[in-house]
């Protein structure tokens, strides 16, 4: 999906948030459970942005249906080099309702883990605030 990759690589947090549905369901590479609803997901990316480090992708994949799009990309987390992919699915209106992210190897999984978690608690402020 362009458009997010776009806003995702000019770190343009407004314009991501744009792209989500209200109902988006965003799937963690290191969380057993899902996080519904777009101020969640809106803020646990901008978490992610304070967590990544020479994020970039390196590969975009789209269905001939446009609905799905698989981008992979490189960071690094601390002394953790990444690789991952977030895999998108739009809407009948082309917001994404579904957003998972995969990453490896299981060293990276766990670094990002614990910098997240040390996240959380801004993750989760910002979400009841909407910011």
């Amino acid at each position: 999906m362009q458009a997010f990759r776009k806003a995702v690589e000019a770190n343009d947090h407004a314009a991501i948030e744009t792209l989500l549905a209200e109902e988006v369901v965003f799937s963690s590479p290191v969380v057993f459970r899902p996080y519904p609803g777009k101020a969640t997901t809106a803020a646990i990316l901008r978490g992610v942005t304070r967590v990544f480090e020479d994020f970039r992708y390196v590969r975009e994949i789209n269905d001939p249906g446009g609905r799905d799009s698989a981008l992979v990309f490189e960071a690094r987390v601390g002394d953790r080099q990444i690789t991952g992919c977030d895999f998108l699915h739009v809407d009948e209106d082309g917001l994404i309702d579904e957003f998972m992210v995969m990453v490896r190897p299981l060293s990276g999984a766990q670094a990002l883990a614990a910098a997240m978690g040390a996240q959380w608690d801004r993750i989760t402020q910002e979400a009841a605030d909407g910011a």
